[in-house]
Formats: structure tokens, C-alpha cells, sequence
């Protein structure tokens, strides 16, 4: 096979890790790609490819691409996947039209509304004229979100009234994430542990892949701004056989069942973000592809081969694919640049052991790095590195990936001191939001 990874991030490094190590990849190409995938792939840099999604295509086609992997959900709600599936190459991930449950709140709200799929009670509004209505409706504590995307930024977690109503107008208004947050999203706030659970699917077929924990707030015992994710670990601590087979009737399935009924044809990695609320889980958000940074820990235990689920999801269905998992623990950590969220520093030269040998049980997975004329590696992002380990305990695949972020240096490094700590049971002690 000859396979093309769309994106630049800690996740598509993470896919291309799991490709390369493939031995039906037989060539392995990334567009863009980064310093880290540079290692492991040829990188497609050539801008007019990136900014271009038919000269993308063509040049697939000229060199008898045989499958394409979109990693980022940017280039999954413009409709790379209808292109590609037009040209007849094969594409692991889902149409405009399906990836419409991630790339607007309001359509999938109105989407689980009509499909009674459980979530929380909200409200969508379109102006501030319409604000104080919404709010009478909802209990104080609400969350507030950006319908459009916004890069893993776009939820404001709010107390009280007032803080919801200034980040709605915020919003509504323009200030706060553009054109995104001109339809908001306003949701009753809800508690428990949060979940991610990602299946692989074609149609009503489904492979749910291990859950895995996200820790999203930017400090140490979840405070401060919410960010597209700090780290992760897998298998989760929370969700046993009995919640996930609950998470599959629940959840997985009638969103299946619903996007079939809507004439929607879904095919790729359907991303329930869920939270484990006294009444059963929650869904606070779908993607439309896999997590980041889930999709480190998670490829990190992943023994088989993935370009069998690649091909098996474009086939019959992923659920006839053969899948093997580690047993053991995986933990991600991610190393972000000060400033993040909001505006990280970027530039700074990167040093010490970023890279690893690919079947190391220590991965540094690059997510926001570049290159310069002298070879040196930089900050290009705000989350700009993940470092994951895979061991016999989570306690162990810590210590690992800590002692390996010490050895990584750049100026403003900051990260989480607390990643794999999360309660061990499902009850409601956490108030996390996700996005």
C-alpha cells in the first residue's frame, strides 16, 4: 500500500508511527508533516498541496496513492474525503456532510434532540437579542461554546449568569473566536468524570477502540482555561466492560442509527467525547475524527496492523478487521509553550531527546514543531510536543514519560505535574467540560 497522512500534528505523527511500523506500508507519505514524521515518512511540504485540496488529489492520483488518511478536522468539514473517494483512492474519513456533527454544535445538538440521543439540556442562539431567553431556561451553572470550530478553545465553563452572558455576547459579538462563536451553543453544565470513547466505523458497523482519559484544563488539579488537551492515558480508569457496553447502546449505536436515518453515509473514526454524569454518560461533544491527544496512548497499545482497519473500514467494515492490544499502560503528556491557549510563544529552538527510535516504548510525538535552514527544530504551535510511554502500570508509564520530559528543552516549556491522576470510579467528583 501506498498511504498519505493529512496533517501536521501529535496525531498524525502518532498514525504515521503505527503505518510505518506496517509491512504492507510500502511507502508512507505525510502532507505536511512535521520534524518528527520527517523521520519515519516522505513530507509532502509543498504549499500549493496544503492550500489546494484538487491539487492535493491530482498529485495522489499521478503517484497511485493508495489510501489517504485525514488527520485534522479542518480539512474533514471543508470535504477532503468526498474529493479523494471522487478520484477513486480510498480515504479514511468521513464527507462534509457526516463531518457537519463536528464542525457545527448547533447541528449536532439538533442532531441528538431529534435522535434522543442523551446529552444536556441547551439552547442555540444566534444574537444577543436572544441571550436572555436562553439563560432563563438553563440552570446558572452553564457552559457556553462556540457552535463552529475553534481549534479545541471554543467552551467557556461559567458559574454563574453573568459570566455565561459575557462570554455569549463575547461570542455573538465577534471578539471571541470569529466567525465560529457567531452561533452559540449555550448548555446546562454538567458533572462526573469525563470520557473519551472512538470508534472506528462504516455505516452502523463499529469498532470501539480502548477509552481513553483527556485531561483538558491547562493546571495542575484541572483549573484554569480549557485547552484541546494536555494529556491523556489508556486504557481509561473509569469505564469497565459493563459502562462501555452501556456506551455502545447508549450512544454509539443510535448516532449510527440516526446519521443512516438522515440518508448521512459515515465513514471513518466517530469521536464521542462523554461525561459520566449520577444519570448515565453524556454526550458534551462528537469529532469527526480521532483525538489528540488520545490517539498517542491509544496507537501506542495497538499491536495489530492499522492499515487492516484501513482497509477493512473502506471494505465490509471495520468490525471484521483483526485487533490486538497491549496490555499494558499508555500515558501522553503533553509539553505546551507559554502562553497556550490563548497565544503561545513560538520560535524558540528545541532541544534534547525529541526523537526516538520507532519501536522505542518512549514516543515524542511532535504536534507543533518546524524546522529551520540549520537543521534545528522549533516551537510552531502551542501544544508542541507529546511525550508517551507504554508500561506495566500507569504509575510506571508516568515515571517514564516524565523523566523524558525533563531531558526535552526550550524556552516557556510548561505541562501538567498531574497527568494520569484521575479517580478510579465513576463517581461524580470532577465538573470537566470538553471540546
Amino acid at each position: 500500500m501506498k498511504v498519505v497522512v493529512i496533517g501536521s500534528g501529535g496525531r498524525e505523527h502518532a498514525i504515521c508511527w503505527q503505518l510505518a511500523r506496517s509491512t504492507r506500508v510500502e511507502q508512507l507519505i505525510a502532507c505536511p508533516g512535521n520534524p518528527g514524521i520527517d523521520k519515519i515518512a516522505t513530507c509532502w511540504r509543498d504549499t500549493d498541496l496544503i492550500a489546494s485540496p484538487d491539487s492535493f488529489v491530482q498529485r495522489c492520483k499521478v503517484e497511485n496513492v493508495d489510501h489517504v488518511v485525514v488527520g485534522p478536522e479542518v480539512p474533514l468539514v471543508a470535504g477532503i474525503a468526498d474529493l479523494v473517494r471522487a478520484a477513486g483512492i480510498a480515504c479514511f474519513g468521513p464527507g462534509a456532510i457526516a463531518a457537519r456533527l463536528e464542525g457545527s454544535k448547533a447541528h449536532s445538538k439538533d442532531f441528538m434532540a431529534r435522535h434522543r440521543i442523551p446529552t444536556a439540556a441547551h439552547r442555540t442562539i444566534h444574537s444577543i437579542e436572544e441571550l436572555a431567553a436562553a439563560l432563563d431556561h438553563l440552570p446558572e451553572k452553564v457552559v457556553v461554546k462556540a457552535s463552529g470550530l475553534a481549534a479545541g478553545k471554543g467552551v467557556i465553563v461559567c458559574d454563574d449568569r453573568a459570566q455565561a452572558q459575557a462570554a455569549a455576547e463575547a461570542m455573538l459579538s465577534g471578539e471571541s473566536f470569529g466567525e465560529s462563536g457567531k452561533i452559540v451553543v449555550i448548555e446546562e453544565r454538567l458533572f462526573g468524570p469525563e470520557v473519551s470513547v472512538l470508534a472506528v466505523v462504516r455505516g452502523t458497523d463499529a469498532l470501539l477502540l480502548p477509552p481513553a482519559q483527556d485531561h483538558k484544563p491547562l493546571l495542575d488539579g484541572n483549573l484554569g482555561p480549557n485547552t484541546g488537551g494536555m494529556g491523556a492515558f489508556c486504557p481509561g480508569n473509569i469505564v469497565g466492560p459493563d459502562e462501555l457496553a452501556r456506551i455502545r447502546t447508549e450512544i454509539i449505536e443510535p448516532t449510527l442509527e440516526g446519521l443512516v436515518a438522515d440518508g448521512v453515509d459515515y465513514s471513518g473514526v466517530l469521536y464521542a467525547g462523554l461525561m459520566w454524569t449520577p444519570a448515565g454518560p453524556r454526550v458534551l461533544e462528537y469529532n469527526c475524527r480521532l483525538g489528540d491527544p488520545e490517539t498517542q496512548p491509544v496507537l501506542m497499545r495497538m499491536q495489530s496492523d492499522f492499515a487492516d482497519i484501513l482497509e477493512a473500514t473502506a471494505g465490509d467494515g471495520p468490525s471484521g478487521a483483526s485487533v490486538t492490544w497491549d496490555e499494558r499502560n499508555a500515558l501522553c503528556l503533553v509539553l505546551a509553550s507559554d502562553g497556550y491557549p490563548a497565544a503561545p510563544r513560538k520560535g524558540q529552538i528545541i532541544e534534547g531527546e525529541i526523537y526516538s527510535a520507532i519501536d522505542d516504548e518512549i514516543q515524542v510525538f511532535h504536534a507543533g514543531t518546524s524546522s529551520d535552514d540549520q537543521g534545528s527544530c522549533l516551537v510552531s504551535g502551542g501544544r508542541v510536543l507529546g511525550v508517551t510511554a507504554l508500561a506495566d502500570s500507569l504509575v510506571e508509564a508516568k515515571e517514564l514519560v516524565y523523566a523524558r520530559a525533563a531531558m526535552i528543552h526550550f524556552d516557556g516549556k510548561i505541562h501538567r505535574s498531574d497527568i494520569g491522576t484521575f479517580p478510579g470510579s465513576l463517581e461524580p467528583t470532577t465538573s470537566i467540560e470538553s471540546n
